[in-house]
C-alpha cells in the first residue's frame, strides 16, 4: 500500500473529532449510566487513575483506528469514495466487527446488555464519523 496517497490532515481531524465525540459520550450523554453499569462509584474511578496515560494511550489507539479505516479507504483509489460511502465504511466496520466482537467478549465478562449499548454505541457512532471525515477528504 502506498501511505503517500493517505491525507494525514484528514487523519488526525478525523481522530480529534471520533475523541471529542467520546468527551460527550462519556460525559454528557452517559455518565452516569455507564458508571453504575460499570460497577464503581465517580470517586472510585478516579483513585489511582493515571488520567494522563489513559487519555493519551486512547487518543494513539483512535489514531491507529484512523489510520486503519484511510488505508482501507484510499484502496478503493482517488474519487471513489465519497463522505457517504465514508460512513457506511465506518458503519459496517462497527456493526460487523467491533460491536460483534465487544458483545462476544461482554457476553463471556457477564457485562450488561446497556453497557454494550453504550460502548459499542460510542465505537459504532465514531466510526461512522471518522468514515465521514476520511470519505469526504479522499
Amino acid at each position: 500500500m502506498d501511505f503517500s496517497t493517505i491525507n494525514w490532515f484528514a487523519v488526525v481531524v478525523a481522530t480529534l473529532a471520533s475523541f471529542a465525540l467520546g468527551a460527550l459520550w462519556y460525559s454528557l450523554l452517559f455518565k452516569n449510566t455507564w458508571i453504575r453499569e460499570v460497577g464503581m462509584s465517580e470517586e472510585a474511578m478516579k483513585q489511582g487513575a493515571n488520567m494522563a496515560k489513559i487519555f493519551g494511550t486512547c487518543l494513539v489507539l483512535t489514531a491507529v483506528m484512523a489510520f486503519g479505516m484511510a488505508m482501507l479507504i484510499q484502496g478503493h483509489g482517488a474519487g471513489m469514495i465519497n463522505w457517504k460511502e465514508g460512513m457506511l465504511h465506518g458503519l459496517f466496520i462497527g456493526v460487523c466487527f467491533v460491536a460483534a466482537s465487544t458483545g462476544i467478549n461482554y457476553l463471556y465478562q457477564r457485562k450488561s446488555f446497556l453497557l454494550w449499548a453504550i460502548d459499542a454505541g460510542y465505537q459504532v457512532a465514531f466510526l461512522v464519523l471518522m468514515g465521514a471525515i476520511l470519505g469526504a477528504w479522499h
